[in-house]
């Protein structure tokens, strides 16, 4: 059937009342090209016109869909929408399904830091009538900054409208969404990076702002990437999960327990130590204490930590954590550290530094020790052998660690960005802190 009489047929069995699917029958057509060709001729439902007010294929005015939204939002469904806004239901349904099927409760009201929708239609009503920005906000009693973000955020191609801006702004605050990590690969791929080298979350969170100081969209906050870790905490996954947990315990560690230690003879104590070691603000003030293995190994790894920048010198014990070994293997690690940079060693209660007199002797650094029961006097070495337990783990033998493997591990987290330092790394603070120095002394 030629083109003309299938259109004259459709428009004809549609004169009488049929139905599209009726007259596309009757042309030998389907229902849906019946459609197109009847309304590409003018054709539109009985009474669409009269609800609409417009001529199909026309957009619908804003008003009607502001008119339409409200009665939805009050909770009619789409069809008493329809009815009550004088569109028609096929508009209606189109109108909700795009909308998500969610809108706003009536009873619910925001806090007033935020722009309600009649905010948003007087402010575009003021813009339009030419007003600037800051006399809206000051007809809106708002702040010019927050006209200002509006105005900028919700812009569309056609300029500001506030119906899409209410809905966007209600999108933002719908939940679950999609995490930025999970809409970002290359920020994911950062990360995971980070994540790799053993960063912390914070750690890596504070290393991006470092890394890409003026590309907001590669920063992400620690939260976030917590939260993206732990999204679904089961199974195969929450096995790897707690491998990553630097502890490796699956309860916390009881606290409380009491050890009886003897005396060490001319033991220095903490409150003797130069109050300038006590603020961080000179360096050359360590911290040192033992990471200890199984006691059948009789295996131990030295630890010192500059309070300062963090810096990190382990000491190798293969013979055993004796007071002679831990004080030959102290002075031979010390003694390759500037003089400026080695001045006063604070130590934990343990017997092992019963030879401290012999380090001072032969380093010339003042050794003081903590009050018992006091891990806390000695923070930054503390948290730094919390640190250390991913490398080396309790309940291994510690002995079977080379030099050169403690040296690999040394400088890990030597490399390691810290949140006191600004997200620089110990080794960083050190090597300006030695420019420094060389500086200073080629001044005549």
């Amino acid at each position: 059937m030629a083109a003309e009489p299938v259109l004259a047929v459709v428009l004809d069995r549609l004169g009488r009342g049929m139905s599209l699917a009726q007259a596309g029958r009757a042309a030998g057509i389907s229902k849906s090209a019946a459609f197109r060709r009847a309304r590409a001729a003018g054709w539109a439902a009985p009474g669409t016109a009269a609800r609409d007010g417009r001529v199909p294929g026309q957009p619908m005015p804003p008003g009607r869909i502001k008119a339409v939204l409200d009665q939805l939002a009050a909770g009619l469904n789409p069809a008493q929408a329809a009815r009550a806004a004088g569109v028609s239901r096929g508009f209606a349904y189109a109108l909700h399904r795009k909308m998500g099927g969610v809108y706003r409760p009536p009873g619910v009201t925001y806090s007033d830091r935020y722009l309600d929708r009649e905010e948003r239609y007087e402010m575009a009503r003021l813009r339009e009538s030419g007003l600037s920005v800051r006399q809206v906000a000051g007809r809106l009693g708002r702040s010019p900054s927050t006209v200002s973000r509006e105005l900028a955020r919700n812009a569309g191609p056609h300029g500001y409208q506030p119906e899409r801006a209410d809905r966007l702004a209600w999108e933002r605050q719908r939940r679950p969404k999609c995490s930025k990590l999970a809409r970002d690969p290359v920020l994911r791929a950062e990360v995971q990076n980070l994540l790799d080298k053993r960063y912390s979350p914070e750690q890596a969170s504070g290393r991006l702002k470092i890394m890409h100081p003026h590309d907001p969209a590669m920063h992400v906050s620690h939260e976030t990437i917590y939260q993206s870790i732990y999204l679904y905490p089961r199974g195969e996954l929450r096995r790897e999960l707690k491998a990553c947990l630097r502890s490796g315990r699956d309860v916390r560690k009881r606290r409380g327990r009491r050890e009886a230690r003897g005396k060490i003879i001319g033991a220095v104590p903490i409150g003797q130590r130069p109050p300038e070691a006590e603020g961080r603000l000179v360096p050359g003030h360590h911290e040192g204490d033992l990471v200890m293995g199984t006691t059948a190994s009789n295996s131990a790894v030295g630890t010192i930590v500059e309070r300062m920048t963090g810096y990190l010198t382990l000491l190798h014990l293969p013979d055993g954590h004796g007071a002679d070994a831990v004080a030959a293997a102290v002075t031979t690690r010390m003694t390759a550290l500037p003089g400026w940079f080695a001045r006063t060693l604070t130590w934990d209660n343990g017997r092992e530094m019963a030879r401290h007199a012999r380090i001072t002797a032969d380093t010339g650094i003042n050794v003081y020790f903590a009050d018992p029961y006091a891990p806390w006097q000695r923070g930054s070495n503390e948290n730094t052998n919390g640190l250390l337990r991913e490398y080396l783990p309790k309940g291994t033998d510690l002995s079977q660690h080379t030099p050169a493997q403690l040296q690999a591990i040394e400088d890990e987290l030597n490399d390691r960005p810290r949140k006191r330092l600004g997200y620089r790394t110990p080794r960083e603070e050190l090597d300006k802190l030695i420019a420094s120095n060389q500086t200073v002394a080629t001044i005549p």
